[in-house]
């Protein structure tokens, strides 16, 4: 029996929504293993200025530091949609990820034959997709020093990293490849930029102790058209922190909606942060339109990494894979095809139908 407290961040959106598919989720998985896990709910995003004044209170920073491991719903919506503003609903993810030195997020993205047809690529290009993404979070042109307001008519943001930055993603990156199929694409653009100079001679260093593992070198721009033209030929995919941002969001479109995919952000220990990579979608936020796909394979990545709960992750994702195979999807995947069209609700009803 595991005992596990759960820092839960529904946020904004629909973040609310596939949070309470999470949390059902995870009900089932304990009644059924023998486990407990107990929640403790706080607040980031938006929510959190309309009540504190600061997207990410200090009071969330203490239940997370309290607790085994965080799920995060969503951030941000129209009402925060302001880039001039002081304060905005991404500064909790930025700031939340620091605190916890959450450097590495991993997205992985795979394809289910049920699915091929709602992605807009031919299925054959689709067969076999399994890809893991390896993203820096903490480094990069999303934490280099800059001048935060346009002064004038210039304004700047730095991509500065260091060797033991590199060094310690690209250990989580090769890694992960031992356990998959033995091989990483390290996506840079040294041909260009300094930092990705360093970045590229770094994981060359790395992989000095990996021979088990094939690497290769991509620059960021031929790697996006190759994640359309040859998605199959990936494996495990490291990136810098705004390349792997892109890169990712772009390879959601092989799975066939971005409300599929889930990501974990961890660091060296067992602690980490589970979210879906979709955003918080306000134009159906409070009508159960929702896919929570994304939120419950999280809490799969939650109960693998930070809990050492393997059998219990892969019994979701396989519950999940049998909802899909059996016809029933959520509005983003609906088409003439489909079978069973689910709203939020439903669809997990029928992952724990599945269980």
């Amino acid at each position: 029996m595991v005992k596990a407290t759960i820092t839960t961040l529904p946020g904004d959106g629909v973040g609310v929504e596939v949070m309470a598919s999470a949390q059902r989720v995870l009900g089932a998985i304990g009644t059924r293993f023998g486990h407990e896990f107990i929640y403790h709910e706080g607040l980031i995003g938006g929510i959190a200025i309309d009540k504190t004044g600061t997207a990410l209170p200090d009071e969330t920073i203490k239940l997370a530091e309290q607790s085994d491991a965080i799920l995060l719903g969503a951030v941000g919506g129209p009402k925060w949609d302001n880039p001039t503003a002081k304060v905005r609903p991404e500064q909790g993810l930025l700031k939340i990820r620091k605190h916890f030195n959450l450097f590495a997020n991993l997205r992985p993205v795979k394809t289910y034959p049920t699915l091929v047809h709602r992605a807009p690529l031919r299925p054959d290009l689709l067969e076999g997709v399994d890809l893991l993404f390896v993203r820096e979070l903490t480094g990069g042109l999303y934490f280099g020093p800059r001048k935060e307001q346009e002064d004038g008519d210039s304004a700047y943001d730095t991509m500065l990293y260091s060797v033991a930055e590199v060094e310690r993603v690209t250990h989580v990156a090769f890694r992960a490849a031992q356990g998959r199929k033995k091989k990483v694409t390290s996506v840079d653009k040294a041909n260009v930029l300094a930092a990705m100079r360093l970045w590229r001679k770094t994981v060359i260093k790395v992989h000095e102790d990996y021979a088990d593992v094939t690497l290769e070198h991509g620059l960021v721009d031929s790697c996006a058209m190759h994640l359309l033209t040859r998605p199959s030929s990936f494996d495990v995919i490291l990136a810098e922190n705004m390349f792997g941002d892109i890169l990712s969001d772009e390879a959601s479109v092989l799975a066939g909606s971005l409300g599929m995919l889930p990501s974990a952000s961890i660091g060296d220990g067992r602690f980490g942060l589970y979210e879906p990579v979709h955003g918080s979608a306000p134009d159906i936020a409070g009508m159960k339109k929702a896919n929570p796909t994304g939120m419950i394979l999280s809490v799969a990545m939650m109960l693998r990494y930070s809990l050492g709960l393997e059998a219990e992750a892969t019994t979701i994702e396989l519950a999940v894979e049998k909802a899909l195979a059996d016809g029933i999807v959520t509005a983003d995947l609906a088409d003439a095809k489909t079978g069973t069209v689910a709203n939020t609700d439903e669809f997990t009803e029928a992952v724990l139908t599945r269980l």
